[in-house]
């Protein structure tokens, strides 16, 4: 009797030891990143003494060899750099428009050159205006009104929507595709509504398409700040005749070469499973890429340092990768994908950070059932942290090319409202991070990086049988 109580007090026992345990580990780990976090002056070195990040600039190779140092300095079992041809746009001189009620009479507005555009010839572009809200509008109007014309694409990120990168997605089709579309009904050029959910002064670049269409049929596509586009929808309404002036110098260079920053601590006891953390080391060059995605970068260096000094030895390979050329061309994220299918590598698990430096309020994950099940099942562990959300959705970009049916691939998720105050914009500074929401998001993403290591992954078989 007394053997058959031992036993039933030691089985229901257990998993509160475990749990008692997971919950030592995972305070220690926000602890270390709390009172001894490397991520925000990582981030320092990356926003003020390098700037802007650009795939092809010198501004990312600095950034390439500067945080090739710091992961050997945190002795890593192996860094290294993985090559990666990547684009080379540069913008040339600061961008210029106007605004021209009637001969000689002109207001200046915010604008800059989208990613990926040609310039306007060397005098500039004026032409008269036809606004749309999308797309769509334009095979309502037709060729004869818009041929000739600069399309101005004014449709607003929805502020009803709780999921600000919800409201983003809705509104990066008339950035991304606008100028090959309007280029098909004539029009000499095209002015986007910035994506962002506040009225100001500056205008959001981001990266846009030409598809098959020939280099000399393209036409120049620009940014307008919020506010920028509130005066020259009202104008338009007053004055339909008013005409835009912009003029921007950007070009499109010959690819060059790049590369991913890893570096990697070898598993004790399941080497050949490999889990990866990781950002995005290019930005765009209005700002210093602060949010967009220097934060991502140093929190994924920091999940590694924290598990590292906090004693814990892990089961599986850990590899943080920081990929480059996510803003406009997603090359860093291909490549490694690649290159692991050719070296056979087994990725269980892969977390980026590329939302931004703000408080961490959990993940979206993107897994079969039993997975997001058990990643669920954590959640009591995150709440004293007022870590809630685990909900099943997308991850991030560059961890996206590795999708299989072996991996589990998750997101995290700061809280959005502010982000997109920043994104792509001249105000993707430092000064915008705090450094306790920023450390916040490293503990975050290493505790669950120490309990996928510590329980694994559901495997597929597992799942199917």
């Amino acid at each position: 009797m007394r053997t058959i109580l031992f036993l039933t007090i030691f089985l229901v026992s257990t998993p509160f030891f475990s749990q008692n345990e997971d919950e030592k580990q995972i305070k220690a780990i926000y602890d270390k990143a709390l009172t001894n976090g490397k991520a925000y002056d990582w981030l320092n070195h990356l926003s003020n003494q390098i700037g802007g990040r650009l795939s092809g600039s010198v501004q990312a190779q600095q950034a390439v060899d500067y945080t090739k140092a710091q992961l050997e300095l945190l002795g890593l079992d192996k860094v290294w750099l993985q090559p990666v041809m990547v684009p080379k746009w540069v913008r040339g001189i600061p961008e210029f428009a106007y605004l021209e009620t009637k001969p000689g009479l002109t207001t200046n507005v915010p604008i800059c050159a989208l990613g990926g555009s040609v310039a306007t010839p060397d005098g500039g572009l004026k032409a008269s205006v036809v606004e749309v809200q999308g797309i769509e509008d334009l095979e309502k109007l037709g060729k004869e009104a818009i041929q000739g014309k600069i399309v101005f694409y004014n449709r607003p990120m929805d502020p009803t929507k709780i999921n600000t990168f919800s409201a983003y997605a809705s509104c990066a089709d008339q950035r991304y595709s606008g100028a090959a579309e309007a280029s098909k009904y004539g029009a000499v050029g095209v002015i986007v509504r910035s994506l962002n959910l506040r009225l100001d002064d500056y205008p959001h670049t981001g990266s846009m398409a030409y598809g098959n269409i020939p280099v000399n049929q393209r036409i120049p596509a620009a940014a307008i700040s919020t506010k920028g586009a509130e005066l020259l929808s009202t104008t338009l309404k007053l004055n339909p005749d008013a005409k835009f002036y912009f003029k921007q110098n950007c070009k499109q260079l010959d690819d060059v070469m790049s590369y991913n920053v890893i570096g990697e601590i070898t598993g004790s006891t399941y080497p050949d499973e490999i889990m990866l953390v990781g950002g995005h080391l290019d930005s765009w060059d209005l700002g210093d890429g602060s949010h967009d995605d220097g934060a991502g970068c140093v929190q994924s260096m920091d999940v590694l340092r924290l598990l590292k000094e906090t004693g814990y030895k892990p089961k599986r390979t850990l590899r943080v990768v920081l990929f480059m050329n996510e803003e406009n061309g997603l090359r860093g994220g291909k490549e490694y994908a690649k290159v692991a299918q050719s070296k056979k590598e087994k990725h269980i698990f892969a977390l980026e950070s590329d939302s931004g430096g703000f408080t961490p309020r959990g993940f979206s994950i993107d897994a079969d059932p039993e997975n997001l099940k058990q990643i669920q099942g954590w959640r009591s562990l995150f709440e004293p942290y007022l870590i809630h959300l685990f909900q099943e959705g997308g991850s991030g970009a560059d961890i996206g090319p590795l999708k299989n049916d072996g991996i589990v691939l998750a997101g995290l998720r700061p809280d959005s409202q502010r982000y997109f105050d920043h994104h792509h914009a001249e105000n993707d500074t430092f000064e915008h991070v705090n450094k306790r929401e920023l450390e916040l998001g490293a503990a975050t993403m290493a505790s669950l990086v120490y309990l996928i290591d510590k329980y694994g992954t559901v495997p597929p078989t597992k799942i199917k049988g």
